[in-house]
């Protein structure tokens, strides 16, 4: 079984797919980190040398190669769900769950995040929160495809994992 972790970016994906693994003793991956580690470069590096579309069709290749995965909770990167159809295949692989946050709780998370974001750590305030509702004006379509929706602001990962075992034991759709 897998667990897919989707949501915007810097929405936790990370931070819960860690604390969701070690409950349900599962293993994490984060998608973002198989790409630096697999390829040596940071997806900034990567997106300033090449561009947003080879990003996305390398990533592409990563969802497709987790289908090997088993017992592994995966951390997608934020627009992961929205491309060469990973969705469809996201949900046809496993189970996913939706990190769901407002543009102004993300638009603070995201100016206050140490990490660079490769399509938004050089935009001012203004146009970071005018991105962050842009993009989840065409994303939102995507991570509702998820078989589960939950609260990213303040996710309680106890209940997350029992919702998530009971679908597993066959229990509850």
């Amino acid at each position: 079984m897998k667990i897919y972790l989707v949501g915007y970016m810097g929405s936790g994906k990370s931070t819960t797919g860690a604390k969701l693994a070690s409950l349900l003793n599962m293993e994490h991956v984060d998608l973002d980190w198989l790409f630096e580690e697999t390829y040596k470069i940071s997806i900034v590096d990567f997106f300033n040398k090449y561009d947003e579309k080879a990003f996305r069709l390398i990533e592409h290749q990563l969802v497709q190669k987790t289908a090997s995965l088993d017992g592994y909770v995966i951390s997608t990167g934020g627009g992961t769900p929205c491309f060469h159809g990973n969705m469809e295949l996201i949900n046809t692989f496993g189970l996913s769950v939706y990190l769901r946050m407002s543009p102004e709780a993300l638009f603070v998370r995201l100016k206050n995040s140490k990490r660079p974001r490769p399509l938004t750590h050089l935009l001012s305030d203004d146009n970071l929160h005018q991105r962050i509702i842009d993009d989840m004006a065409h994303r939102e379509k995507f991570y509702q495809m998820a078989a589960i929706v939950t609260n990213g602001e303040n996710p309680d990962i106890e209940m997350l994992a029992g919702e998530i075992k009971s679908r597993m034991s066959g229990g509850g759709e």
